[in-house]
């Protein structure tokens, strides 16, 4: 559509798909993600244990340059992600859930934190303020970290998170089409259509 910029997955994302957690599928699915245009694909590392984050982390960077490899933010995870940073790999570190991760993300110099907008709102908080707390942070610090915001529902949240500084998205196809689903402009372009016709 000549905005959108590339493609993130997970294990659970995968599973939903029913694509196997294996590099030669993730291969082929970066491989499909690149003739489409993506400019980035961002693959999840999985094995729970710093080697086993690290050899599969390890094995998706070197699938294609534009690969990011995603790394849960827990003491396994970042230990790993700080390792492949220092090898010259591109890192997100997803699930993330607190402000103070987010200086996780950045002590190790992660491209990305990924906090998680939707599920943050189902546990009580005040998500898009809470997201706004972490840009801050990054901000304070003059951090080169970029926000990844992923589980993001409503349009509406977009516009907010982006009025606070954040640029960084990931979306779904329903939220997408929020974007496009504006009743006065679909009638706006009916009625020129309708002109165009005379």
């Amino acid at each position: 559509m000549g905005f959108l910029f590339g493609i993130t997955t997970n294990p659970l994302l995968l599973a939903r798909s029913q694509v196997s957690c294996r590099i030669d599928a993730l291969q082929t699915l970066a491989s499909k993600a690149f003739s489409l245009g993506a400019q980035e694909i961002q693959l999840q590392a999985w094995g729970g244990t710093v080697d086993s984050y690290l050899e599969t982390g390890a094995a998706l960077a070197a699938v294609d340059p534009r690969v990011v490899v995603k790394v849960p933010i827990v003491a396994a995870g970042v230990t790993a992600a700080a390792r492949l940073i220092q090898q010259g790999y591109r890192v997100t570190l997803t699930g993330v859930y607190a402000q103070t991760q987010v200086l996780i993300a950045a002590a190790i110099g992660a491209d990305y934190a990924a906090p998680y907008l939707g599920r943050i709102h189902d546990l009580g908080h005040d998500g898009c303020a809470e997201l706004s707390a972490m840009q801050r942070s990054l901000l304070g610090i003059q951090s080169q970290t970029r926000l990844l915001v992923a589980s993001i529902r409503r349009a509406e949240d977009i516009a907010t998170l982006t009025a606070a500084g954040l640029n960084t998205f990931t979306l779904s196809s329903a939220v997408l089409e929020q974007f496009f689903n504006v009743s006065a402009t679909l009638k706006a372009t009916d009625e020129f259509e309708q002109a165009a016709k005379l």
